[in-house]
């Protein structure tokens, strides 16, 4: 039975946790939460008392934290000096690509396998197994990284070399930002327009409107029976999450001397919502921004 570490049970480690149980691995978790860990117990998971015990035995570690400087110190701290050298290390954390290639280097320094695997699917699909995974990391560790990954993923890339596997996520989510905002508005405009949302849904799906914000994860109640829309806008990927990842890639943008002035907009834009209370909800709650139908 392979030994899993997991580290960070938040809204996403925690389901991932439990998909690692429930494909029979022995997985000994860790969260600084008492009651995510009890609930990890409840989903399969065995609770250790810190990082150290979690990762003493481990054959993968894979950890899931807030940001950057999270990683850097529980890799440099707790990880790397106390985890078997045999161990593959993941990290499926959402962080900048500096911090994603300073952990890396030092993890191969220290004689390790390592790898930065973020996710994209949102809660739900990290519940259900069905993430998808854009992995950097060694080509000759990839193998290895899509096993440990398999209980998690509905598809795993990889992306290229260590720090690869977070611009991907970046620019993925920039898109995603962009592109819903653009959805909203659309919406909101078909309403006052006249045109029913719904319809107009229909007739955009199948026109040059298509996209994955639309068809997959449409923000106007009813289209897509799936979508956190229907839920009053809980769960799903919420608004401060997409914050931090379009502050990630406008971060990368000026560092890299990239234009990104939508992405910028975009950034704005879901900074306001945030502040006006709105950081829980999921990112597609925007159009009630647009809509003047803030409550």
């Amino acid at each position: 039975m392979t030994r899993i570490a997991f580290i960070g049970l938040g809204n996403m480690g925690g389901g991932m946790a439990a998909n690692q149980a429930e494909a029979q691995r022995a997985v000994m978790a860790f969260d600084l939460s008492k009651p995510a860990l009890e609930k990890a117990q409840g989903a399969g998971c065995s609770a250790a008392d810190s990082v150290a015990a979690a990762v003493k035995d481990a054959e993968v570690v894979i950890t899931m934290l807030p940001a950057g400087p999270h990683v850097r110190q529980v890799y440099a701290e707790q990880i790397l000096p106390k985890a078997p050298k045999t161990a593959l290390l993941i990290d499926c954390s959402t962080i900048d690509v500096e911090s994603a290639r300073a952990v890396a280097a030092q993890a191969k320094a220290a004689g390790f396998r390592f790898a930065d695997a973020p996710v994209s699917g949102g809660t739900a699909a990290a519940e259900a197994g069905t993430l998808a995974f854009m992995v950097g990391c060694d080509e000759a560790d990839f193998a290895a990284v899509e096993e440990a990954l398999k209980p998690m993923s509905r598809v795993t890339l990889r992306a290229g070399d260590h720090g690869a596997g977070q611009a991907a996520k970046i620019c993925n989510n920039m898109v995603l930002g962009i592109s819903m905002i653009g959805v909203c508005e659309a919406l909101a405009l078909a309403e006052k327009l006249g045109l029913d949302p719904v319809k107009f849904h229909e007739i955009s799906s199948q026109s040059s409107g298509q996209c994955w914000s639309l068809t997959s994860y449409c923000p106007w109640p009813g289209p897509v029976p799936a979508a956190p829309s229907n839920r009053n806008y809980e769960g799903g990927f919420a608004t401060a999450m997409m914050l931090k990842d379009l502050k990630l890639a406008q971060e990368a943008a000026a560092k890299s001397g990239a234009a990104a002035p939508l992405g910028a907009q975009a950034e704005g834009l879901y900074a306001l919502f945030d502040r006006l209370g709105y950081g829980g909800k999921d990112f597609s709650a925007i159009l009630n921004l647009f809509r003047g139908e803030l409550t």
